[in-house]
């Protein structure tokens, strides 16, 4: 790409295609929140990130790749822009994914309530500081939230629209965890993917990274793959008996 030329979520995806076919090492970047970070309502499962990181170092069999989660719960996407040296410009990436907003849009607990405006303008803010350092970078949505046991969460779909509208209006790639998971769910919420009101369970992470993974183009070829079927029966399972 010329640098004269700017980037679109389409050349940024053409680019990561020629890149997977290469020999070059390529570090990957995944940041967010707590259901980035992977803790405790995996309950002992892999998160998203891990499985990504199988299907990458694993099954592409692209074993110099580094792929770093830096990710921390709790966090909102201004964390992340007052922490960026260390959460992702340090580690020189060339793809860079994110997942937050289930936190941004609380209004309970002590943190200043964020408007989806300001929300965005700090998306707007990311991609245009991961695209300086020529790295491809990947918005995700928030995944759905159960919004009667979790009400000051309420305002999960305006900040999943939010991030649509940035992905739209910045030409960036987008993952539409939301949309996936809400079509999972037969236009609810996934129950038998979630461990809580607003973090996915094993199998919830095992949706978000075929999404994720079938978006970005990293998917190995079904017949030689261990890990995709793996993955499908897992969601299938917990559609199921959910």
């Amino acid at each position: 790409m010329s640098d004269t030329t700017a980037p679109t979520a389409a050349s940024d995806l053409a680019r990561l295609a020629d890149l997977l076919a290469g020999g070059d090492p390529l570090t990957w970047v995944i940041t967010g929140d707590s259901i980035t970070h992977g803790l405790v309502f995996t309950q002992g499962g892999r998160s998203y990130a891990e499985h990504l990181h199988e299907l990458v170092r694993g099954e592409l069999e692209r074993v110099r790749d580094i792929v770093v989660n830096s990710a921390i719960s709790g966090h909102r996407i201004v964390d992340i822009l007052g922490d960026f040296e260390r959460r992702v410009s340090s580690w020189r990436p060339d793809v860079v994914t994110l997942m937050i907003g289930t936190n941004d849009l609380s209004t309970g607990g002590p943190q200043p309530v964020v408007s989806p405006e300001e929300y965005a303008a700090s998306l707007r803010e990311f991609v245009a500081r991961v695209r300086a350092l020529g790295a491809i970078a990947v918005l995700q949505t928030p995944p759905p939230i159960d919004v009667a046991n979790a009400p000051e969460r309420a305002r999960v779909a305006e900040f999943a629209d939010a991030v649509r509208q940035v992905a739209a209006s910045e030409d960036v790639v987008l993952v539409d965890q939301y949309a996936r998971l809400i079509e999972l769910g037969a236009g609810g919420i996934p129950w038998g993917l979630m461990g809580d009101p607003f973090h996915p369970n094993a199998a919830g992470h095992a949706a978000l990274a075929l999404e994720i993974a079938t978006v970005l183009g990293i998917r190995p070829k079904p017949e030689r793959s261990r890990t995709l079927p793996l993955l499908e029966a897992q969601v299938g399972a917990a559609r199921i008996y959910s």
